[in-house]
């Protein structure tokens, strides 16, 4: 669908997100929380069925989660919140209504800055951080024959721990929302607080958008879209729906609020429903619950237990190992791959400054490029690796030792990438040692030269690149196993002995 709007819109966007939390139980009872894996309605009890006379109890470390997360969105946390009923009559509520929060959250006024390639950092605002318990999940079958359809239920992850982060209409393209959702994806993945995964569902996005003349202050209709299970799914959708909204508004159609879901194969949305409004989900206090009080104290304890968040972590990595952006931002991208970096330059700290800046840069590399490429190929992430930070920097040390070279440092690390043995281990096994005999190098430099009588020639006539044709030609007869340093001097040698 590809439009050009007669009038000129501005498009605003806010974004909805819900992540479930990692925690061992439910939100209100003691049933398990992971249910990936189980089979259907087996993490269940009287209390997530919703039988009549149950009674629910706050989960302590979902709301220390919660607290968390929002404080590393800058959100104030009030003292006094609140749970409410939120009621809605959707076959995966077996209760008629949802556990959730509204007038007095856990968390409020919050930001976070997001960047695009080629601008500044912008700061978009976070309307709050609230809990809530997950529903049931539904799948849907048709039996084929008939045509009729019929609906099966699993309780499993009815009543997960549920944190809503619902976005301020700050975002203004479907570029800023995806670089929101990267950015959210990585602050919390850093916490710890959710494994944050689109593709598992515990990571999962509703995008309100709306169009307005530009320069006009009023909000347009906001449509709401769903279905949306990947980073792209929701650049794409969004794209959809302005054009969409601008081909209607140009023809002088209203755009009603509703509720609209992403058809993927189709690369439309597709209307599902008239979006409601507050009043009528009929919020009123949870009578079951009391309400949720946290001291100053007790806020501070939570802070406490943030890690090194990632664009403070991205800062320090560019001023002490002297790191550009680009690379800084690779390797804080995940507080494991942070992490593993760190334990493996810090032997190097021991080192003259000259060197164990080398040492951070070399690692650096290592990491960004040939074991990354690893990783990718076995689909592995990096905290399943068989290497250790430890043998990687041993390995890095034997290449500034000069015990190898750059070239068989690629052979050691596959190795070592497949077997988890040492560097050392592994150059000692495969007999990877560089040879630095000046007699041993000198044979292969005459024989080199012998064979090669055309670059030697050119070298002599004053072609200096000539030179590195021979110096590859003798590091391909030694399997990279020369000096380089001393080859290179050994050869020069030669030719101007004979020169």
């Amino acid at each position: 669908m590809t439009v050009v709007p007669a009038t000129t819109y501005e498009t605003v966007i806010g974004l909805e997100v819900h992540v479930q939390l990692q925690t061992e139980r439910k939100m209100f009872c003691g049933c398990r929380a992971a249910y990936a894996d189980a089979a259907p309605n087996t993490h269940v009890c009287p209390v997530c069925m919703a039988l009549p006379g149950v009674l629910p109890v706050i989960n302590r470390r979902a709301v220390e989660f919660t607290v968390m997360a929002a404080l590393a969105l800058n959100c104030e946390i009030p003292s006094f919140s609140k749970f409410d009923r939120k009621n809605y009559p959707y076959p995966d509520l077996l209760k008629g209504y949802q556990i959730s929060q509204y007038d007095l959250p856990l968390s409020k006024d919050g930001w976070m800055e997001i960047e695009l390639e080629g601008q500044e950092p912008r700061r978009v605002g976070i309307t709050r951080c609230h809990l809530e318990e997950d529903t049931a999940r539904l799948t849907h079958r048709n039996d084929g024959t008939s045509g009729d359809g019929y609906s099966l239920i699993d309780m499993n992850r009815a009543g997960v721990p549920l944190m809503e982060i619902v976005g301020e209409p700050d975002l203004r393209s479907p570029e800023e929302a995806h670089a929101y959702l990267v950015k959210l994806q990585r602050i919390l993945r850093y916490t710890g607080v959710s494994k944050v995964n689109l593709e598992e569902g515990n990571f999962r996005c509703d995008a309100n958008v709306s169009l307005r003349p530009a320069g006009a202050r009023e909000l347009g209709a906001k449509v709401e879209v769903k279905n949306m299970n990947s980073f792209e799914a929701v650049r794409g959708a969004l794209r959809y729906e302005i054009e969409r909204q601008a081909q209607e508004l140009d023809t002088g159609n209203r755009i009603p609020q509703e509720t609209r879901g992403w058809v993927e194969p189709e690369g439309r949305t597709v209307s599902q429903r008239s979006k409601e409004e507050a009043h009528d989900y009929r919020y009123f206090p949870e009578p079951d619950l009391p309400p949720v009080t946290l001291t100053h104290e007790d806020v501070e304890r939570i802070r406490a237990m943030l890690p090194e968040l990632p664009d403070a972590k991205l800062h320090r990595f560019e001023q002490e190992y002297g790191l550009g952006l680009h690379e800084a931002n690779l390797l804080t991208e995940s507080r494991a791959r942070a992490d593993f970096y760190e334990r493996a330059v810090e032997p190097a700290r021991a080192r003259p400054e000259q060197e164990r800046m080398r040492c951070f840069r070399d690692a650096a590399n290592w990491m960004l490029n040939d074991f990354a490429r690893l990783l990718h190929v076995e689909d592995l992430d990096i905290t399943e690796a068989r290497i250790s930070p430890q043998h990687l920097y041993a390995m890095i040390a034997l290449v500034a030792d000069g015990t190898i070279s750059n070239t068989i440092a690629k052979s050691v690390l596959e190795e070592m990438f497949r077997t988890g043995k040492e560097p050392a281990a592994v150059v000692k096994e495969l007999g990877l040692e560089l040879i630095s005999g000046s007699d041993e190098i000198a044979a292969v430099v005459d024989r080199v030269i012998q064979a090669n009588p055309k670059p030697v020639e050119d070298y002599r006539a004053g072609k200096q690149e000539a030179i590195k044709f021979l110096v590859g030609q003798a590091m391909r007869e030694t399997r990279g196993r020369a000096n380089p340093a001393s080859l290179t001097e050994i050869l020069k040698a030669r030719l101007e002995a004979r020169a």
